[in-house]
């Protein structure tokens, strides 16, 4: 067993601390400006932005320039005349590597059967996007987002495309204007948040340390669900593929959650501790009523219309109740 660091148990009773006060309100344009001097550096730290993006969030006109150094499009240590010229080249890399696709499009639909059949199952999950705000305007641009995800596909090694990148995708399409620009936010996000939502890389791990964290903080849940076989917690698999997208009320309150995961902060993985909050909710129906893992899931998705703050403060205080304990070394290299 190691103790976490008294600097960490700080951070952790800091980061939790603004369910206790009342929120105060986002980052707005006016604010964000003022993190920068006149030449585009930052003036404060980016530990700074990071715990008042985690403690308040991100105004609506603010998220689109915030989240391209969240994601590492843009260096924190960047002035603004380095910005221009990184978009001129990104959106320059983005048009070579469609150019490059076009090219051996033909070899592919020949040569690579998993090709034809991923484009095919890229085509019927677009087309299964609701594209229309209640007014009836059209929200995004469907062929665009197929050509970005193909290419993502095309081009990166380590995700090949699964069923939920493409609502992943629309979030980004949504938030920015340009298709390069939404191509290397999600690539970028990707990277960041450690493949998390990545079917062979973290969805995995992530089901495995929620198990091990439930059978440290709550170990009569534990039992239950041990007795319930293996599935009871490998059945929550969606919420780490889909990222839990389908756990809101809105997109901005996804776009919250993300922005959360993006800043690192209060730890690395906190996407876990978000899914052991939303099981705590349900905690007392799964053991009355002896639940195993396809009901634990279906009452978990009963939980409709999560408030973002709300689960973050819940998760944030998971971590500060973690932190006081003597915890195992596979949480602390997980979360540290």
């Amino acid at each position: 067993m190691t103790t976490l660091s008294p600097e960490n148990s700080l951070s952790a009773r800091l980061s939790a601390s603004f369910i206790l006060v009342k929120r105060k309100p986002p980052i707005d344009k006016t604010e964000w400006d003022s993190f920068f001097d006149e030449n585009g550096h930052l003036a404060k730290s980016r530990d700074f932005i990071c715990v008042n993006i985690l403690e308040r969030g991100l105004h609506p006109f603010v998220r689109t320039e915030a989240w391209k150094f969240l994601t590492g499009y843009f260096s924190w240590q960047s002035s603004q005349d380095e910005r221009l010229t990184v978009d001129s080249m990104r959106r320059k890399n983005y048009k070579a590597l469609c150019q490059m696709y076009e090219k051996i499009q033909p070899l592919l639909e020949n040569l690579h059967q998993n090709f034809t059949e991923t484009r095919n199952n890229i085509a019927r999950d677009i087309q299964k996007i609701y594209d229309k705000d209640p007014l009836g305007n059209v929200l995004i641009d469907k062929k665009r987002l197929e050509k970005i995800l193909l290419l993502s596909y095309v081009c990166n090694t380590q995700a090949e495309y699964q069923q939920g990148f493409h609502e992943m995708t629309m979030l980004f399409q949504l938030m920015v204007e340009h298709d390069h620009e939404t191509f290397w936010l999600f690539q970028f996000f990707l990277q960041k948040t450690e493949h998390s939502c990545v079917i062979n890389i973290g969805v995995a791990k992530n089901l495995d340390m929620l198990s091990t964290l439930i059978t440290f903080l709550d170990p009569v849940f534990a039992e239950h669900l041990k007795g319930k076989g293996a599935g009871a917690v490998q059945s929550l698999f969606p919420w780490f593929c889909f990222c839990f997208q389908h756990a809101f009320k809105s997109f901005d309150d996804v776009w919250r959650l993300w922005e959360v995961l993006l800043t690192g902060k209060p730890c690395r993985n906190f996407q876990v501790l978000v899914a052991y909050s939303i099981l705590q909710m349900v905690r007392e129906q799964v053991l009355q009523e002896s639940m195993g893992g396809d009901d634990i899931l279906l009452a978990c998705n009963n939980l409709i219309d999560l408030d973002a703050d709300e689960l973050i403060s819940a998760a944030c205080v998971v971590y500060a109740e973690l932190i006081q304990k003597d915890v195992p070394q596979t949480l602390k290299d997980f979360f540290l």
